[in-house]
């Protein structure tokens, strides 16, 4: 492997780090203060360290388009070379390239810089080694290897590739598609719009390209499709073009949001159901698997074409790993995150899903929005967010459980506590990420949906009497 000259300053290891950064689901905080250039530094040296332990000597590394990403990815490459590893570096390229690349390069190991969905000062690091993304207790050991000085010295080499082609090429083979839908792309400009065109050009379709410039600026609206709000040009965009459907990419692209013809923005649940259909009656027995948030017609559609349905903590790293565990061929967040077995590796890709829903629908004579009414409907509940601290928000789901109120019911003590009535359910957890309770409701009709609703306040208000609830 060639070696090409390092850029970047000398940089030393700090002897303290910001607790915060280290999620459940990767490393993530401020940009400019908690991932200063001395932190990247020691992470890049503690990931380097854990590869070599596992036998790993070459690691891909991506970023997304994020202004901080570059300072950070020259910074992190730094500390993984002097860990002894060899870096292969992709540039700039969504999420779903780096874990290709780890499937189609000499290595089982990678990290993305990427901030994904949040604000634009913030920035992070997610992290696959030997084909396992890294979480929980792997998260705070790099952490814990820092502080211990556990870390490795070496000389790694620096290699720069280029991965597009090869991932292009790889679903433009797998996918079939007669008769080409007409698409609009919303990227929120982030890191996805640099090639989402080009692929689904190359897929045949005709492509209207909205907010496709890589701008960590983000000048027209987050890229998060999980808030409706940022929809509302895409939504706009379908019908000024009529096109067949909007497909829109949160910032690091390995989740998506989709309108319809209609104009209407489909639940990623809603979503997994057309998919689970379509895979499960192709492969009797299927293992398909879904978090928490999910609606419960899940389970009961995924039961009746003989598939087996598995409920599972909500969180992309917790979700792949399960994923390999049980051998199921799909899964899905209802975040966005999607993860296809079937053809291809498991990991979640919004690029290679909206794929798969654009040839779904090819071999359909149903547009989307028929499809869906087809699906069983419920009244359901957006993500509803509580503000609390980070100190107490697992504390007060810790004591609702003990508490466990609810009569009548099923329970699942999961991920949070979800409870599922005969007209309906309803979920609270604490947000990894965020310093917040997660809700989420589903109910047959509008007294149900109240009455459940009412049941979470009340308990939860019983625990801590500030929290405040805008539903």
């Amino acid at each position: 492997m060639p070696q090409n000259k390092l850029p970047g300053d000398h940089v030393k290891i700090p002897k303290t780090l910001p607790e915060n950064i280290f999620r459940a689901y990767d490393i993530r905080g401020l940009a400019d203060t908690e991932l200063n250039d001395n932190v990247v530094y020691a992470i890049g040296l503690a990931i380097g360290s854990a590869a070599l332990d596992q036998g790993q000597h070459r690691i891909v590394v991506a970023a997304d388009g994020r202004l901080s990403s570059p300072r950070i990815r020259e910074t992190l490459v730094k500390g993984l070379t002097a860990s002894g590893c060899d870096v292969m570096d992709i540039g700039t390229q969504p999420t779903p390239l780096m874990y290709f690349a780890t499937h189609q390069l000499d290595t089982q190991s990678g990290v993305m810089i990427t901030g994904s969905h949040n604000p634009r000062e913030y920035n992070g690091i997610k992290i696959v080694i030997a084909g396992k993304a890294l979480s929980g207790a792997e998260i705070v050991s790099l952490k814990d290897r820092i502080l211990s000085q556990t870390l490795a010295s070496g000389n790694g080499q620096y290699q720069t590739l280029d991965i597009e082609r090869r991932y292009i090429n790889y679903i433009v083979n797998d996918i079939s598609i007669a008769q080409p839908l007409k698409i609009v792309l919303d990227a929120g400009n982030g890191v996805a719009g640099a090639i989402a065109p080009r692929l689904f050009t190359e897929l045949g379709c005709e492509v209207v390209a909205l907010y496709c410039e890589v701008d960590g600026n983000f000048p027209n609206h987050h890229p998060d499709p999980t808030i409706e709000a940022n929809l509302t040009d895409l939504k706009h965009g379908v019908q000024q073009h009529q096109a067949d459907l909007g497909i829109a990419f949160d910032g690091d692209g390995d989740r998506l949001g989709v309108v319809t013809a209609s104009g209407k923005s489909i639940a990623a649940d809603q979503l997994l159901m057309l998919l689970a259909k379509d895979i499960v009656s192709r492969h009797p027995d299927a293992g398909v698997l879904f978090d928490v948030k999910c609606t419960r017609h899940l389970s009961t559609l995924i039961s009746h074409y003989g598939g087996r349905p598995i409920m599972w903590k909500t969180g992309h790293s917790l979700m792949k790993q399960k994923m390999a565990e049980t051998g199921a061929l799909l899964g899905g967040e209802f975040s966005g995150h999607i993860f296809f077995k079937e053809r291809w590796f498991g990991f979640d890709d919004g690029l290679y899903a909206a794929a798969r829903l654009i040839e779904l629908l090819d071999a359909s004579n149903k547009d989307l929005d028929q499809q869906l009414a087809a699906l069983p409907q419920s009244l359901a509940s957006p993500e509803l967010k509580v503000a609390t601290t980070e100190s107490k928000k697992f504390a007060i789901i810790e004591q609702l459980i003990n508490r466990c109120p609810f009569d009548e019911s099923k329970i699942s003590t999961l991920d949070g506590l979800r409870v599922d009535f005969a007209d309906g359910w309803g979920l609270v957890r604490a947000s990894n990420t965020t310093p917040m309770l997660i809700l989420r409701f589903e109910a047959d009709t509008e007294a149900a949906m109240i009455r459940i609703q009412s049941q979470f306040k009340q308990q939860l208000a019983g625990i801590d009497n500030s929290l405040q609830f805008g539903f």
